[in-house]
């Protein structure tokens, strides 16, 4: 568990500046709290208060957007990243706020349990993660903050509040809109999950045509518990991804091939192959064929997490957005239509994932099963036209933004896109009256 201070540790506004992973965010706040407690997190909030200023937190930095930014008192979630409470009866676990999901996950392993579900990477804290909507892919199996089982929150008076699906009343309207929250409602300070005994999945990647992808996409999402796939625009090939549950044996990727496929290759050379596209962009479609006619096959088990969750040591900046699923496929065609009809150099692969519809309100996924598609470009590449262009498509098959990824979407779109829109900024308006956790992003897609 983390220790308890008698106060926050306070650092000056001098050399405090704060950027996120992908390096296109940053702000510099007034001040930082580092609490080592839900209660000392509510002083903070209190002073911040009467001095008038906004409060935010901030965790890994792996959000895209402006969401975590601030100018005023900035929270570090550090000091609460312990295991509270392991009840295997129940079936939960509850963390602080502040642990990564690395450590979640191998704390979990250690005891011979597993979350559900995962996103590709577990570098985020898990505040972060349920906070904005984080998802892996799932025929059946949900995001990150699906899994949540309960919250404790430092709301704007200070107060702590805890929530769960089986409070009272206001406890569940509080449980039901803060699992995917935005930082909005209040500062999420202790975390309860459901686990599962550990499973093993077997992996099986595979190279693909896009076409053929594209014709079976059902089929491959109805006989896969997770299925996804990476298109390589300037090409007409894919790599597949179908993970299914197994009693094993487990028989993990070797050392050595692993640390080719992993390290070497999708990461150290694709970072030059990056770097010379971005200095010479005329390189990249010759490049993207060679990068995608070198994919082969493999197949591989292991424990669920270690399947779920790869190394990305490239930077990039992405936008994604969630469809209705059936409009997916048509989507894509669109997609691939203006990168061929333009003059766009494109490095890096499309990334199409699936969620099942679920019951929160500012989930990407919910109310219907969702398809992800998600574009990316290298760091400090140009981007914009790409993207804007990407969005619209997307946009005109009712697509809704993730919450951590870059987008333009404002209020106005969102309320349109969200049945329960409406729902989670009422709420927002009495907890929340003046804003304590408001910044320019939560104003452009919550409105003031």
């Amino acid at each position: 568990m983390s220790t308890t201070k008698p106060h926050p540790v306070q650092r000056p506004r001098s050399g405090s500046r704060w950027s996120n992973w992908a390096g296109n965010q940053s702000s510099e706040p007034r001040r930082v709290v580092v609490p080592g407690s839900a209660g000392e997190l509510g002083a903070a909030v209190r002073e911040a208060a009467e001095a008038g200023q906004p409060v935010k937190a901030v965790g890994s930095g792996h959000s895209f957007t402006a969401v975590a930014l601030t100018d005023g008192v900035q929270v570090r979630l550090d000091r609460m990243a312990g295991l509270r409470r392991l009840d295997r009866e129940a079936g939960t676990v509850t963390v602080g706020a502040g642990m990564p999901l690395r450590t979640l996950n191998q704390l979990l392993a250690a005891e011979g349990l597993s979350l559900t579900n995962m996103g590709d990477i577990m570098v985020q804290t898990a505040a972060g993660a349920v906070s904005t909507g984080t998802h892996g892919t799932g025929r059946d199996s949900g995001s990150i903050a699906a899994q949540l089982r309960g919250m404790e929150l430092v709301l704007a008076d200070g107060t702590v509040r805890r929530c769960g699906p089986d409070g009272d009343e206001e406890e569940r309207e509080l449980f039901a809109a803060a699992r995917v929250g935005l930082g909005a409602l209040g500062i999420a300070t202790e975390l309860t999950f459901a686990v599962e005994p550990m499973f093993l999945l077997e992996a099986r990647e595979e190279p693909m045509a896009l076409d053929e992808v594209l014709d079976r996409f059902g089929e491959l999402v109805s006989d896969n518990e997770h299925f996804e796939f990476y298109w390589f625009p300037h090409t007409d090939r894919t790599n597949t991804k179908r993970n299914n549950r197994t009693e094993g044996p487990r028989n993990p990727v070797g050392r050595i091939s692993g640390f080719l496929d992993d390290e070497v290759l999708s990461n150290g050379v694709f970072e030059v192959a990056n770097r010379l596209g971005r200095l010479v962009p005329s390189t990249i479609p010759s490049i993207a064929q060679l990068s995608s006619r070198a994919l082969s096959a493999r197949s591989y088990t292991d424990e669920a997490y270690r399947v779920f969750t790869s190394p990305r040591r490239v930077r990039f900046v992405e936008m994604e957005y969630a469809l209705p699923r059936e409009a997916a496929v048509e989507a894509l065609r669109e997609v691939r239509a203006a990168v061929e009809g333009s003059g766009w150099r494109i490095s890096f692969p499309v990334e199409v994932r699936v969620a099942p519809a679920d019951d929160i309100p500012l989930s990407t996924a919910s109310g219907r099963d969702s398809a992800y598609i998600a574009v990316h470009m290298y760091r400090g590449t140009p981007f914009r036209e790409y993207f804007e262009a990407v969005e619209q498509i997307m946009v005109g098959h009712g697509g809704r933004p993730h919450w951590g990824k870059l987008h333009s979407r404002d209020a106005e779109y969102l309320a349109a896109a969200y049945p329960r829109f409406g729902e989670f900024t009422a709420l927002r308006d009495r907890l929340d009256p003046d804003r304590r956790f408001g910044n320019a992003y939560l104003r452009r897609v919550l409105g003031s």
